[in-house]
């Protein structure tokens, strides 16, 4: 449909020198869930936590859903 687009997000979170969950680079936009599921899945022994999340929404008229996660490892802060 016109408008509606589905955001699909990888972040990667270390722990700094007081143990707070920080990212460990921007979050990357991915084309394709089983892509961004792939890629986290090489990173988990990299990283405190890896986590893919996907979005739907309409930027027709700026609606968007819930966000849905698509695959968490290790420790990932809590978001909406």
């Amino acid at each position: 449909m016109p408008g509606f687009r589905k955001l699909i997000v990888l972040s990667a979170f270390n722990r700094d020198d007081d143990g707070a969950l920080i990212p460990a680079f921007e979050p990357r936009c991915m084309k394709g869930e089983e892509t961004a599921v792939y890629v986290a899945q090489t990173l988990v022994n990299d990283y405190a936590g890896v986590v893919v999340w996907c979005r739907e929404g309409n930027v027709t008229i700026g609606e968007q859903g819930p966000s849905v996660i698509l695959f968490q490892s290790g420790q990932v802060p809590e978001f909406d």
